[in-house]
């Protein structure tokens, strides 16, 4: 199953196309919304595409008891989590899934970090490359997880727990 997953954000959203069967990294990017949502409307699933996805899956926006205020950027983030649910649910199977949900089910605890979450993506793949994390890899020796950075890290998260919770 190839899973388009989104880590949205209030200007810019990451995004990684996963192979579930494969369990390869096929595209990976962070783009602002507006081209990226241009992008979605017109090459998802088109014949000879690159970005043929079988479903989609947005890190969605949650509540988690804090006792804060939400601010501006919370509900800019859930427009364009609107937004980008609009324009897929045209072409494939859209599911949404929380931050803490993700976290949970990589790490098997719900309070882990954003360090954890990425030390457990990275363990799930091959050491293939070169250098001190060969997962990662190097320029001259790239592994399976090379030129990722920051919230494409959320991305892959949120591809992985959708496909590991579907199998």
């Amino acid at each position: 199953m190839i899973i388009l997953a989104i880590d949205p954000g209030t200007t810019e959203s990451a995004y990684v196309l996963y192979d579930s069967e494969t369990m390869e990294v096929l595209d990976k990017g962070k783009d602002h919304n507006f081209w990226l949502g241009e992008h979605l409307s017109k090459d998802l699933n088109l014949e000879g595409s690159p970005w043929r996805a079988d479903t989609a899956v947005i890190e969605m926006v949650g509540h988690y008891g804090t006792g804060m205020p939400a601010g501006k950027t919370v509900f800019e983030t859930c427009i364009w989590i609107g937004r980008f649910t609009e324009i897929l649910e045209k072409r494939c199977l859209v599911s949404r899934l929380m931050r803490k949900t993700v976290v949970a089910h990589l790490c098997g605890t719900a309070r882990a970090n954003d360090s954890n979450v990425r030390q457990a993506l990275i363990d799930r793949f091959e050491p293939s490359g070169g250098g001190k994390t060969p997962q990662i890899g190097i320029k001259s020796n790239p592994g399976p997880l090379y030129g990722f950075a920051k919230d494409m890290w959320a991305a892959l998260g949120v591809a992985i727990t959708y496909a590991e919770r579907v199998k």
